[in-house]
């Protein structure tokens, strides 16, 4: 379903440019920077709108589903729903293989281990979302958890240009499976 409301920033932000550029060519070339300095406060305030927006999103999973999510500094939040007892500690550099699902805020699922199998990631240096490898050094090897990622850390303006759209934070429920190597 095409959702008017997460296109808002974009589409406010491309108006913008275009009124710019549009504007007559009577002015010197002393203003070209000061329309250069407009045209990166329009893009920074357009960022700033989908930021709020995302923020406003996530809080609404987070009280419909009544989780005590914990949200760190870069905005990821996550829910240990399962806590393993003596699971290691994930680093960056471990190997480690999960199960997951992930899906939009509203539920629809894009991706999942019972589709493509379960996932081995070297943390901090595979080609998987940037939120992910974040969230994945507050777990322990058998935890199971729920990340909420926002754009910026997930796919960004674009989506993956698949089954994520653009500017959509993303849900990933992990059963985290083992560690496979730990990089000691």
């Amino acid at each position: 379903m095409f959702r008017l409301n997460r296109f808002k920033p974009f589409l406010l932000t491309c108006l913008s440019f275009w009124l710019v550029a549009c504007q007559s060519e009577s002015g010197t070339e002393k203003d070209q920077p000061l329309n250069q300095e407009k045209i990166k406060q329009q893009f920074v305030k357009a960022n700033q709108q989908l930021v709020v927006k995302e923020n406003d999103e996530m809080d609404y999973y987070q009280k419909s589903h009544q989780m005590p999510f914990i949200k760190t500094k870069s905005g990821i939040r996550f829910f240990v729903y399962k806590t393993s007892a003596k699971g290691d500690s994930i680093k960056n550099g471990d190997i480690i293989k999960i199960e997951y699902t992930v899906s939009l805020l509203d539920g629809t699922i894009c991706y999942s281990s019972k589709n493509d199998g379960a996932k081995k990631i070297t943390v901090g240096m595979e080609d998987v979302e940037d939120g992910l490898h974040k969230a994945l050094t507050y777990f322990k090897s058998g935890d199971k958890a729920r990340i909420l990622i926002p754009s910026h850390l997930a796919h960004g303006l674009l989506g993956d240009t698949k089954k994520i759209p653009p500017q959509s934070p993303i849900m990933y429920d992990i059963d985290i499976i083992s560690i496979i190597k730990n990089r000691h």
